[in-house]
């Protein structure tokens, strides 16, 4: 009773705050009038059901700018609707504008509580995953009614649900789970019933089973995705512009194109650009202006939609003994420190710092969009436009109204699309309207204009087959964003393939089939080097070649049409030019390509030659003998002989000295198995006659093992200052020298 009156008096209170005037005003409560004398109430606040969709904008990173715009009339009432998954995005994101001096008061949607949280509303206590186990917890010491069980219907109180482990059959290792139910009946009797599919239990309060259906409810509810329903307050006088932008998941634009060459060959064909573009969003597009951005800013998802519940820390409630109160001892101070803090005046607040944003950023008014100022959001990053004539009739554009757009294909007449380069990213923008209704998709024109293009057999000694590819060169103001194109030669399909950005200017190769009737080899190779500089210093001997190298490729063209077969040949850097007079048609940052016309069944050879430097550089270590490779390197560089001589016979003695160090202890060695072996006789034989022979025999082996251990001593302290001698010498050699 107490919690009803509660409710009452809660509903009654907030009607009371809904008559009150509207928020901000200090108004008094006044008393409650007769209806004789209540004052005419206002006009009902109009609501615009749907502020529209007039311009979208998609980006490659699958994120899609959202302008609403229309006029609204003294204080009114906006919605805009969209779906579930866009509102984290446009809560992120939204940005509102009252052109004509208004305001916003607030911006509202219907939200959801969080599943977990609307389930702790209900005494029941189970998950959004339930278990039938956890079902019948949750109906544990309920009345209930049982049927289809052995015994027939039984009323009772469910006790407890448990399982057990049963074998199956003879088998002692097959097992299966029963759960059984305890369920304590009117008379007072313990029934254990097993739990079937066939058996039923149904609970006997009325208000258990409103608490099912409730639980159940709530479980269906979260897989309905549904509209949200934005709702926003404008305040303010007579007519005004309102915009209101966002940006919200969308799937990524995607770019195709056609190259149609002409049946009679003029040097160039046709290239007509098409964009895909679906709308998944929750509202229709009814004649927006759209524009396609081929690029990626940064963007992501946070959940401010969803309803977020810190965990609070539990604090028991304290049963200790209670403690005798006390009274404690005031500290001293010192007076100069406590005057000081009296003195002292507390510190005023930080000032804010304040930023000057430039032109076209987020200060002056610019948001994600022209009806928020010039340019998209990209911090004031500065914007370049080109304007081209066009060729075709199209509509006029608002591009005074809605951004500094200006013309960029020559395929269309002016205002049919428009580019604008900002940032890193480049724009297609239609200014023709268009209309694409929810869940639809449409394919937009972005392109098409001649083009130079030329057809040519592309070889790369990376792949097997030759490759049939169209030499494109992009002469119009339009960049041309990555995508799929196809092929159309003679009013028949050619092939396909895929293309990476092309800007303006640029020439690029579009391979779409392979080429069976040419086949291309290396049939010659040569590399020839000559010593240019010798170099020698802190003991380094560094030798800097000439190299000469040169490539002989052979073209086979089996068609019944003159072939150009471009070759790809690989560049070497550093240094390396090419040899004579041979140009290649084009240079990449790896490759030089060469053009190679090859006549109908003929074949055609082209030798690329290369010329560049080769350095080899050599430590001389004195503990290596690198004797060899020291009279070789004289040999080529003959001036070098007087300051390597020295050099050349002091490691020779050195490998003298190691060969007889190895001899030396290989004697050792010998000396010390012979004193071994006289020792064990000499051991066996003690006390006999013959053990005098072995004593002899002991000693002089004993003597031979001091002396070769002693020679071992001395030849490695000889090739221990051998070797200071050489590092020294090794490194007062300085020598350079040009061959001549």
């Amino acid at each position: 009773m107490r919690r009803i009156l509660s409710v009452f008096c809660l509903a009654a209170f907030t009607v009371t705050l809904a008559a009150q005037s509207p928020a901000g005003s200090q108004a008094k409560p006044k008393p409650v009038a007769p209806k004789a004398q209540l004052a005419t109430p206002q006009a009902p606040t109009q609501v615009i059901k749907d502020l529209p969709v007039r311009k979208v904008v998609l980006y490659k990173n699958g994120v899609g700018y959202f302008e609403h715009a229309g006029s609204v009339t003294g204080n009114q009432r906006v919605a805009i609707d969209f779906t579930s998954p866009q509102l984290n995005d446009v809560l992120q994101s939204l940005t509102v504008l009252d052109e004509g001096g208004g305001r916003i008061a607030g911006v509202n949607y219907n939200s959801t509580t969080p599943l977990a949280e609307q389930l702790k509303s209900l005494s029941l206590g189970m998950t959004d995953d339930p278990t039938s186990t956890e079902l019948f917890q949750a109906l544990r010491g309920q009345r209930v009614e049982v049927t289809g069980g052995p015994g027939g219907t039984i009323t009772g109180r469910l006790l407890s649900i448990e399982s057990r482990t049963e074998k199956v059959g003879s088998d002692a290792d097959t097992t299966i789970d029963k759960f059984y139910l305890t369920l304590v009946a009117t008379s007072g009797a313990a029934r254990v019933i097993e739990l079937t599919p066939a058996l039923s239990v149904r609970p006997l309060d009325g208000n258990l089973q409103s608490q099912l259906d409730r639980y159940l409810e709530l479980l269906s509810t979260t897989h309905a995705t549904g509209l949200r329903h934005l709702t926003l307050d404008a305040l303010g006088v007579g007519q005004r512009q309102l915009r209101v932008s966002y940006i919200s998941e969308v799937p990524v634009w995607k770019s195709t194109y056609r190259i149609v060459f002409p049946r009679t060959p003029n040097g160039s064909a046709t290239m007509q650009g098409w964009a895909v573009v679906d709308n998944t969003v929750g509202a229709d597009w009814d004649n927006v202006l759209l524009s396609l951005v081929a690029g990626a800013p940064q963007s992501f998802i946070q959940p401010l939609s969803q309803p977020i519940y810190t965990r609070r820390v539990e604090i028991p409630i304290a049963t200790e003994a209670q403690l005798t109160p006390q009274t404690h001892e005031a500290a001293e101070f010192d007076r100069v420190e406590l005057q000081a803090k009296i003195s002292t005046p507390p510190s005023s607040a930080p000032m804010m710092a304040r930023k000057k944003v430039p032109s076209g950023g987020v200060g002056s008014g610019a948001g994600f969009g022209s009806g928020l100022g010039r340019g998209y959001g990209m911090g004031g990053a500065s914007t370049e436009t080109v304007t081209v004539t066009a060729n075709a009739p199209l509509l006029n554009t608002e591009s005074a109204e809605l951004g500094s757009i200006v013309r960029a294909s020559d395929a269309y007449q002016e205002g049919d699309v428009t580019t604008n380069a900002f940032d890193e990213f480049f724009e297609y923008a239609l200014a023709q309207p268009v209309t694409i209704h929810k869940n639809e998709s449409a394919m937009v024109p972005i392109l098409q204009q001649d083009l130079p293009a030329e057809h040519v057999t592309l070889w790369s000694e990376k792949e097997s087959n030759p490759l049939r590819a169209v030499w494109l060169e992009n002469k119009s103001k339009l960049t041309l964003d990555s995508g799929s194109f196809s092929i159309f030669e003679s009013g028949e399909f050619a092939g396909e393939g895929l293309l990476d950005p092309i800007h303006p200017g640029e020439k690029r190769l579009l391979s779409y089939a392979a080429d069976q009737a040419v086949r291309v080899k290396v049939s010659a190779r040569d590399n020839r080097r000559t010593l240019h500089h010798l170099k020698i210093s802190e003991g380094v001997v560094v030798e800097t070649y000439m190299n000469v190298a040169s490539v002989t490729y052979s073209a086979v063209n089996s068609a019944d049409m003159n072939r150009v077969v471009l070759l790809e040949h690989p560049r070497t850097n550093n240094g390396w030019t090419l040899d004579g007079d041979l140009k290649p048609a084009e240079t990449s940052p790896n490759l030089y390509r060469f053009k190679l016309p090859v006549e109908a069944h003929s074949t055609a050879t082209l030798e690329v030659r290369e010329r560049g430097p080769m350095k080899t550089e050599v430590r001389l270590n004195p503990t290596y003998n690198q004797t060899v490779y020291l009279i070789d390197l004289v040999k080529r560089a003959p001036d070098a002989l007087e300051k390597l001589k020295p050099v050349i016979d002091a490691q020779t003695a050195l490998t003298e000295l190691d060969r007889r160090i190895t001899e030396s202890k290989q004697t050792e060695a010998a000396a010390s198995a012979d004193e071994a072996r006289d020792r064990e006789n000499l051991t066996a034989l003690k006390g006999n006659d013959a053990a005098k022979r072995f004593v002899e025999e002991l000693n002089r082996a004993e003597d031979q093992l001091q002396a070769a251990h002693k020679q071992t001593i001395d030849l490695e302290q000889q090739k221990k200052t051998a070797v200071d001698k050489l590092n020294e010498m090794i490194s007062q050699i300085s020598f350079d020298w040009d061959v001549k």
